[in-house]
């Protein structure tokens, strides 16, 4: 069975950036916009997933979610 893996920028409001939770391996990401974090994404996944994964993880599908906490006043 074929493996999947996710990618998900969280909004870290101290810092003011977006980093990244996933589990593709070796793959650690921060960005100011969230456009520059999912060109990040589209580049750098499949790099890390040649390089980390047997098999290069080519077909896996990958999820992408973004999640930003925001204060209702």
């Amino acid at each position: 069975m074929q493996r999947s893996y996710f990618v998900r920028a969280i909004w870290d409001a101290e810092a003011s950036v977006w980093v990244s939770q996933s589990n593709v391996p070796g793959l650690v990401i921060e960005a100011n916009t969230l456009s520059e974090f999912e060109s990040l994404v589209e580049e750098l996944a499949p790099q890390m997933l040649t390089a980390n994964v047997k098999g290069g993880g080519h077909g896996a599908p990958l999820k992408f979610t973004a999640e930003r906490e925001l204060a209702i006043v």
